[in-house]
């Protein structure tokens, strides 16, 4: 087994102390670490990088690059390549916490507008008892019977604490309209669970689908990420779907220039996407009166097999 030098180190430890960084962050410690470009010594980077990951593979895992679908930036983070109890003993979430982050992961993919989000209310307003047999494997007819206190007792300010505490961690963000979508890490440590449960893949990227636009063809399934769709603009002009040769109408929205233009300056941002002061105010109103009331009826979720874990001490928070 080759020895990391401290450079490899360097790079590992930035990803495991400060989570998912954007393109422009890992190759700037790259920079400042090795005194070159990746622009120039694109060839060195990617040798630093296969180095890394022969070595992580003893500890199974992996470092990665994912494209944010709701802002099309690209992401490094380090992923856990196996699910077991061991490694469900590193995450600082307990039970229902992960329960609850796998219902809202369940909801947005399940999303019929494709907008990769659900609205923050519901989110709040998910029931955890849907999530009992997948941890516990209970067979009982009766849905009230067996169901841990610790579910049942799960409150709306519990869910709103945790839910905060998801954002900060990257595990799920913020969107511009200000409902909840799924964050970088997920986008980088979920990807299997996202093939094995019919999420449907972008036709250009491969990667999960879940904020695309749809083809306008009636039927297709033919889903196509705006960034890639951007993409294929600017090289051909015109888009045409890879399923049914439909042409498609993609006019660039205004506010790209401007999102390339914060990506540009903004400093290391501690989550994918952040929220204008004065809608957060108002969310934490909502939050606050809905916390005022823990027995409100709620609107279930459905729970598909068994999701990917939130685990892992090395590459997950501590």
């Amino acid at each position: 087994m080759a020895v990391l030098s401290w450079k490899h180190h360097t790079l590992i430890q930035s990803l495991l102390e400060r989570g998912p960084l954007t393109e422009k962050e890992f190759h700037s410690i790259f920079t400042a670490i090795t005194g070159e470009n990746t622009g120039t010594h694109a060839t060195k980077f990617n040798d630093y990088l296969l180095k890394i990951n022969r070595e992580l593979s003893y500890v199974q895992l992996d470092l990665r690059a994912c494209r944010d679908p709701y802002d099309g930036r690209v992401y490094y983070g380090l992923v856990n390549n196996v699910s077991d109890d061991q490694s469900k003993l590193g995450t600082k979430y307990s039970v229902p916490q992960i329960a609850f982050f796998k219902a809202i992961v369940e909801a947005i993919a399940q999303d019929v507008t494709h907008d990769g989000c659900i609205c923050n209310i519901d989110v709040l307003n998910i029931k955890l008892e849907n999530q009992v047999l997948p941890f516990y494997g209970l067979q009982s007819q009766d849905g009230s019977l067996g169901i841990p206190a610790a579910f049942r007792n799960f409150t709306m300010s519990q869910k709103e604490k945790t839910l905060d505490q998801l954002v900060k961690d990257k595990w799920l963000c913020y969107t511009e309209d200000d409902n909840i979508g799924v964050g970088v890490r997920s986008i980088l440590d979920l990807r299997g669970w996202f093939n094995n449960n019919g999420v449907p893949s972008c036709e250009v990227c491969n990667e999960a689908g879940l904020k695309a636009k749809l083809c306008p063809k009636e039927g297709c399934t033919v889903r196509i990420h705006e960034y890639c769709l951007k993409k294929i603009f600017s090289q051909k002009g015109v888009i045409v779907c890879p399923s049914c040769d439909t042409q498609w109408q993609y006019q660039p929205t205004k506010a790209e220039p401007i999102e390339h233009k914060e990506e540009e300056t903004d400093p290391m941002p501690s989550q994918p996407s952040s929220r204008p002061a004065q809608s957060r105010s108002s969310l934490r109103s909502k939050r606050k009166r809905l916390s005022q009331n823990d027995d409100a009826n709620t609107v279930g979720c459905s729970s598909p097999a068994d999701t990917k874990r939130v685990t892992r001490s090395s590459a997950h928070p501590r």
